[in-house]
């Protein structure tokens, strides 16, 4: 008797799990938004050893429901606003699973050509979509390629610049000289990381200076880092500009960065991980101004924003060549003849790991799905949705609201009157708190000028205006009740 499952069992057992998925995104608003359970508990209700005898599937889906259900935050719930959404759309999903099934794995063309040649279409539809510069399509000099996360795909643009600052040597010879990135106290913490990899160490992320106004990079200051650097023999290898921070969706202002790295032949990356898949409606294009003029790579994440379930990232690079070079090995086993005389590409050279999944038919099947026209009409409502909440917070006494708010995130906090800041920030603290624990919504904050903040992040699938307005007046009835404990500890 054989222990696999057979194709008419998974036929089974696979509608009760596409059903199962089905009921969950019908029913998700019913569930508390963010988990409640308490550290070690999950673990502690199942058994802590493997079992010796096959289990029926049904026992798993049993378990699933009354274990593991209690511990899942709900990123798919209407009223999740705690980070950028992370959408899962019944497209995508399906994608994923039939991604799943066909079980490829597209380290190189030929071991799934259709793997790599529809990776090659979506992501030059993407730069379409996004009008992105004719440079970053794969039959040009450039292309794009589909990663894991913006935090490898800055990884991989990191090394690409390391290998072109270098002469190649890099690759060869190791980081042997003091070589430098560029970033703010706005840019996402994976370019640390990242440097943290390259072997550039902590030491070698200098930090530029923002508007206070407006959080964006000071491209004057980012002049005078690069040239202190090179007289002081670093070799200055990386600026990275963001569109859409993480913290407040501060825009950097690309072009002027652009002219300072040109000037010091300096490799521009621009992370557009959140707010890149806006450009989708002209009325937003304004966010990849400079782009097409100065930018070596530009990222961004179909499954923020997208329709697309995670993961699936975008990488573009202006030049694949110092992206090749390094990251190319070619070892024996890997060695075909469409490899050797050069008539395709091996996307296993374009990313940090060998093997890869067959991410490109979940973001194919959204872009069939939706269309140009439903996409924008998604991202439309999220900033429509965002504009409104941002109206209700300049109106009511006792909140300010930061500006600008150009996309979906609006970040906002209460003014706690007779509190200094640190009971304040403390109060805010409790606020979110109070809001979390609820059950009702999930809130984050962050720190501006020393200040919290609470962020509210809006473009949901599930997400209406209702869920908006509810939202807003559980905050405003939390903040009411906790300020009739003030003065005093906001604790209490």
């Amino acid at each position: 008797m054989s222990v696999h499952m057979s194709p008419e069992e998974f036929r089974r057992h696979g509608k009760q799990v596409v059903d199962w998925i089905a009921d969950y995104l019908a029913c998700v608003e019913s569930y508390p938004v963010m988990s409640q359970v308490k550290p070690g508990e999950i673990r502690r209700a199942l058994p802590s050893g493997p079992p010796e005898r096959g289990e029926p599937f049904e026992a798993v889906l049993s378990d699933l429901g009354r274990v593991l259900m209690p511990g899942v935050t709900h990123w798919q719930h209407p009223s999740f606003f705690g980070y950028f959404p992370s959408n899962a759309s019944g497209p995508a999903i399906l994608g994923d699973l039939l991604s799943s099934g066909l079980g490829v794995q597209g380290m190189s063309w030929v071991t799934s050509p259709a793997c790599t040649e529809l990776e090659t279409l979506v992501v030059d539809w993407l730069a379409e979509l996004l009008a992105l510069p004719a440079r970053f399509r794969t039959d040009a000099a450039g292309g794009g390629v589909i990663q894991d996360s913006a935090s490898s795909a800055s990884l991989v643009a990191l090394l690409a610049a390391l290998h072109r600052a270098g002469d190649g040597r890099v690759a060869d010879e190791g980081v042997t000289r003091r070589y430098t990135l560029y970033v703010s106290s706005q840019t996402h913490s994976s370019l640390e990381k990242a440097a943290r990899i390259a072997g550039l160490g902590s030491v070698g992320v200098r930090a530029v200076r923002v508007d206070p106004r407006t959080l964006a990079m000071d491209p004057g200051h980012l002049r005078t880092l690069l040239a202190e650097d090179a007289a002081a023999g670093a070799v200055p290898t990386m600026v990275c500009a963001t569109v859409g921070t993480t913290s407040t969706t501060a825009v950097d202002p690309v072009a002027a960065i652009g002219e300072v790295c040109r000037e010091h032949g300096v490799w521009l990356h621009v992370d557009a991980a959140y707010a890149g898949v806006a450009a989708l409606c002209p009325e937003l294009r304004w966010l990849n101004d400079g782009v097409a003029e100065y930018a070596d790579s530009y990222v961004t994440n179909p499954h923020k924003w997208l329709l697309t379930n995670f993961d699936c990232t975008v990488l573009w690079t202006a030049d694949r060549a110092p992206l090749l070079g390094a990251l190319s090995i070619l070892p024996e086993y890997l060695k075909n003849t469409a490899t050797s005389v050069g008539s395709v590409i091996d996307y296993r050279d374009w990313q940090v790991p060998l093997g890869r999944r067959f991410r490109a038919l979940k973001l194919w099947t959204v872009l069939r799905w939706y269309g140009a026209e439903g996409l924008r009409a998604h991202i439309r409502k999220g900033v429509e949705l965002a504009q409104e909440l941002a109206s209700w917070i300049a109106a009511e006494p006792g909140f300010e609201v930061r500006e600008p708010h150009p996309l979906g995130l609006v970040c906002f906090r209460p003014v706690w009157q007779e509190l200094d800041a640190a009971d304040a920030d403390r109060a805010t603290m409790r606020l979110m708190e109070l809001l979390n624990t609820s059950g009702s919504m999930y809130l984050t904050h962050t720190r501006v000028d020393g200040r919290v903040e609470l962020r509210m992040a809006i473009g949901g699938v599930a997400t209406e205006r209702r869920h908006v307005e509810r939202a807003w007046e559980q905050i405003r009835w939390e903040h009411a009740a906790l300020s009739r404990t003030l003065p005093g500890d906001p604790e209490h």
